[in-house]
């Protein structure tokens, strides 16, 4: 008899939940659809996923790849590794026939990625400018102007609560109990001072904007039907997008080239303009919370392409 048979159901159960914890919800259900989507590859060509073939998952593979971008077929061949070894099955996610097929399809169809633009101060402004005075502009004035000033994630920015928020004559204390690069649950504390302009300083305008939804405890930015009642529960995330797209249609703010405008967009932003204002690089990473340096200094690069370029001193 194994050893896995003499442990109780119950606490085998238990593991399974935490292992599950390990990754975020998100995450979870973009795999379990790539996996789903695998499965019924499989199905219509009577093959096995589990456990597949190399071959068969490189032809799966390649029949995504006119249509999807590289690292949509990376995260699902991330899905199907996962699957093979949640099942103690054996996993050759770098077998040649794998490896070769996504080379041969970065050659023949691999684009430049479409990075966020930074949405930087100047575009900040004109967006908060959108915003008028009633409740659900009160609330996107506060959304997007402590977005950019905490560089937040869009899933930070919905889960911040009231509890979270400590004000002082200096400005605020913002607690993030939980983030993307904080998987232990470790937390971390942000200062944010007031700025100079009371229509753009993020504490003021939060503070208006609790006042305005008499928010004392549990989400702070928080759902506003159609008849402009303010409901209890959160944004999602998938909201912001659509909170952010409203208001650059409406500033007139257009991304350029192969630049795509997202909420992702405040965080460059932020990291962007902290480096031009002469912000050290261990203080950027403490503010935004990034860990490697290296994708740290992937804002700041494209800050600094064309100001510090060595095509300005050749004397043309």
């Amino acid at each position: 008899m194994s050893e896995i048979a003499l442990l109780p159901d119950a606490e085998i159960a238990r593991a399974a939940g935490y292992a599950r914890e390990a990754l975020s919800p998100a995450t979870l259900a973009a795999y379990a659809a790539d996996w789903a989507g695998f499965e019924a590859w499989c199905r219509g060509r009577g093959v096995a996923a589990l456990p597949a073939t190399p071959v068969a998952v490189a032809a799966y593979l390649a029949t995504l790849a006119a249509t999807h971008a590289g690292s949509t077929l990376r995260r699902r061949l991330a899905a199907i590794g996962r699957a093979h070894r949640m099942a103690g099955l054996p996993w050759q996610g770098s077998h040649p026939a794998i490896r070769d097929t996504l080379a041969g399809i970065a050659r023949r169809h691999g684009t430049p990625q479409r990075r966020a633009a930074a949405i930087g101060t100047a575009e900040i402004r004109k967006l908060v400018a959108t915003c008028a005075d009633g409740l659900t502009g009160t609330r996107d004035r506060a959304l997007l102007l402590l977005g950019f000033a905490a560089a937040l994630r869009r899933s930070e920015l919905v889960a911040v609560q009231r509890e979270h928020l400590t004000f002082t004559p200096e400005g605020l204390r913002l607690l993030i109990p939980r983030a993307k690069a904080d998987q232990e649950g470790r937390g971390a504390e942000l200062g944010i001072p007031r700025g100079r302009k009371p229509e753009t300083c993020p504490v003021r305008v939060l503070e208006a904007w609790l006042q305005a939804s008499d928010c004392r405890y549990g989400p702070v930015f928080r759902k506003i039907d159609r008849w402009g009642n303010l409901e209890t529960t959160a944004l999602h995330p998938y909201a912001l997008p659509k909170i952010l797209a409203r208001r650059l249609a409406l500033a007139g703010i257009k991304a350029a080239g192969l630049e795509r405008l997202s909420m992702h967009g405040l965080r460059a932003g932020f990291i962007t303009e902290a480096y031009k204002a002469g912000a050290r690089d261990e203080a950027i990473m403490e503010h935004s919370r990034h860990r490697d340096i290296r994708t740290m200094r992937g804002y700041v690069r494209r800050a600094k392409l064309v100001g510090e370029s060595p095509a300005g001193l050749v004397g043309l």
